[in-house]
């Protein structure tokens, strides 16, 4: 057993697979724990299903309370539902915590799950020791029909693979809040980097919308939400959790420009930058357009960037028409910079 200490980031993927699959099975999980399987989908019984996701916001945020509700929620829109409970646990940290910290936490997290019709069930707070930063881990609840269940594993062959909004959303807006003198010595404007930082609420970072469009839209074979590691890990994420290939084209990106010029300021890719915000949806072929048109006329930017292919074809990223593995950032580019 090796004795490396392992880097910040997500778990390696084949170590996560080797440490899920001494998790026992249970008849009422549908769903269980798996890569590229983010939400667990439980049968008790009920006329609906039961979803359930656990998801921490640990980069440093001023809106971390209104981080933690979308972010969970975003990952129980991939399976089709809506969410409807909530609990949070605030691990405050020690010397910094102050009253007024832990009412604006609070604050965010209420409003948000007031805006989403969510209710805020439960949770714990304390004051950690050992931490210079607060830390909120969130559990959603929610519920969807069985015959609207989207599975996570549904990605086949042929299958379109459409992404939704100009990416990334959420590295955007962090790098604009929390390097902002940096990118005004580089010549960004103070207008331009305000805009960018509000891009954490318009378009924001939800992902709702987008999913109960395109569920209407056309046949949905599977969704993901891209978030730590960026557009690239969320697309390994979704091969793997269908067993396919993918080939990707690099043009077909809608990328933000603004972000393409910060991520080359401080030597990141923008393609492995934490990505919530945007959608990653795969369909059946034939109703890629439909989907994609229902999504713009929602005023959503989307666009088909690439298809499935078999899983012993590989996973490629297509640009000028040289052919490379699609990078897969474990570690998120934003973690080279805070």
């Amino acid at each position: 057993m090796s004795e490396q200490i392992l880097p910040v980031g997500k778990l390696d993927a084949d170590l996560l697979r080797q440490l899920l699959g001494d998790i026992p099975g249970d008849p009422s999980v549908l769903l269980g724990p798996g890569v590229g399987c983010d939400v667990a989908v439980l049968d008790d019984g009920a006329e609906q299903l039961l979803l359930a996701k656990t998801d921490p916001i640990t980069f440093a945020t001023d809106a971390i309370g209104y981080y933690v509700v979308n972010v969970n929620a975003n990952d129980l829109a991939t399976s089709g539902g809506l969410p409807r409970w909530f609990l949070a646990t605030a691990l405050l940290p020690e010397d910094k915590a102050t009253e007024q910290m832990a009412r604006d936490i609070f604050a965010q997290i209420i409003d948000t799950c007031r805006d989403m019709n969510i209710a805020l069930v439960g949770g714990h707070t304390e004051v950690t020791w050992g931490l210079d930063r607060p830390i909120v881990v969130g559990l959603m609840l929610g519920q969807v029909a069985p015959d609207s269940l989207v599975d996570p594993r549904g990605l086949r062959p042929g299958d379109a693979v459409i992404t939704t909004k100009l990416a990334p959303v959420e590295g955007s807006a962090l790098i604009a809040r929390e390097k902002a003198d940096r990118l005004l010595e580089a010549g960004f404007s103070p207008e331009d980097i305000q805009r960018l930082a509000d891009m954490l609420f318009d378009p924001g970072i939800s992902v709702l919308p987008e999913a109960q469009i395109a569920t209407k839209a056309g046949r949905v074979t599977a969704m993901h939400d891209p978030t730590e590691g960026g557009l690239a890990t969320g697309l390994w994420e979704m091969a793997e959790a269908g067993e396919v290939g993918l080939r990707i084209d690099r043009a077909a990106i809608p990328l933000l420009p603004e972000a393409q010029s910060m991520c080359d300021l401080l030597g990141l890719d923008p393609l492995g930058l934490i990505a919530s915000g945007s959608m990653l949806i795969g369909c059946a072929p034939d109703d890629a357009s439909g989907i994609v048109e229902a999504l713009q006329e929602a005023q959503i930017p989307a666009a088909v960037i690439g298809h499935a292919t078999a899983q012993d074809e590989g996973v490629w990223l297509v640009s000028d028409g040289q052919e490379q593995t699609l990078p897969r950032y474990d570690q998120d580019e934003l973690t080279k910079i805070l």
